[in-house]
């Protein structure tokens, strides 16, 4: 491992190898600065799992071509150490360093911290509006792949994003697609309201059963109040995610994520850890990079400017 001095490991750590993590990455690499990235998976692992992509530059079609070309650029970034199957247990922020412990024992230390680990699939249980038994099988529709050619009905359990990618993955699937989706996800469906194939139910509650054969019984309560029942072949959780930052310093709001403006300040997070409004790849991008620049000023004493234009 490259040190820059004999008091730190590097000038950046990275905790996390996503869009975000690998774009701080190489913005660091452009101001000069040496990093090491840690990443339990693989480079951008999560993008393997989405199979068309229409908000991105560069001309990319999907996620794993457009995962490959960002660890290719990763892979030419000699001021970037990468270490790959290793965890953050721990991230802790002083006066003058922030030290990140890992799983494989290390104590990696420098000026500055980017914290990128993004976000998990939500279970069953985060969801007060809905009941699943036991024996009905409901997959994550993250990375669900089906025939173009399936038929029948499929039923999805919350409006979040990856619905939107799952359609536009499958043009050809010849199905009806009830999506069943809390007061929350209201503002998730506009993506995918003008899809012919989608039937939107917004509940306040809905119980999953199996109903006889392949089948499964759906019974729920509108926003009016008024009952609904129908049976699908299939059903999917999209239930929305969870942000999983590494234990320690970094700061969660309210809502379970790692707002920027409430962090140590020798603790930049980026990418989806941030907010649940903004889980996109090119958001992702872009704060990932910035937060490396913002890294960059903060150690040349530079004055930084916030999103209101002011110099601080």
């Amino acid at each position: 491992m490259a040190a820059t001095s004999s008091r730190h490991s590097a000038d950046l750590l990275i905790v996390g190898g996503g869009p975000a993590g690998c774009a701080a990455a190489l913005m660091a690499a452009s101001l000069g600065m040496r990093s090491i990235l840690i990443e339990a998976d693989a480079l951008c692992g999560k993008l393997q799992h989405i199979a068309a992509v229409n908000n991105v530059v560069g001309g990319f079609s999907s996620g794993p071509e457009l995962g490959a070309a960002i660890a290719k650029d990763i892979g030419r970034t000699r001021l970037c150490t990468v270490e790959l199957g290793v965890c953050a247990t721990e991230i802790r922020a002083d006066d003058d360093r922030v030290t990140v412990t890992t799983d494989t024992g290390q104590h990696l230390d420098a000026p500055y911290v980017v914290v990128a680990t993004g976000v998990s699939p939500l279970p069953v249980d985060d969801a007060p509006w809905l009941a699943v038994a036991t024996e009905a099988a409901t997959p994550t529709l993250w990375g669900a792949r089906l025939p173009d050619t399936s038929r029948g009905s499929l039923l999805i359990l919350g409006a979040d994003r990856p619905l939107g990618t799952f359609l536009r993955a499958h043009p050809a699937l010849d199905a009806t697609v009830l999506v069943a989706y809390p007061q929350d996800d209201d503002y998730k469906v506009d993506e995918v309201r003008v899809d012919p194939r989608v039937t939107l139910l917004p509940v306040t509650h809905l119980t999953l059963r199996p109903g006889g054969g392949s089948l499964l019984a759906a019974e729920w309560t509108d926003r009016q109040g008024h009952p609904g029942a129908a049976t699908a072949d299939g059903a999917f959780l999209n239930l929305g995610s969870a942000p999983t930052p590494p234990p320690g310093d970094p700061v969660r709001g309210s809502d379970g994520y790692c707002p920027p403006d409430q962090q140590h300040p020798r603790i930049l997070t980026a990418g989806d850890l941030r907010s649940s409004r903004f889980q996109r790849i090119m958001v992702a991008t872009g704060s990932g990079s910035e937060a490396a620049l913002r890294a960059y000023y903060a150690a040349q004493d530079l004055p930084q400017v916030g999103q209101d234009g002011v110099a601080y």
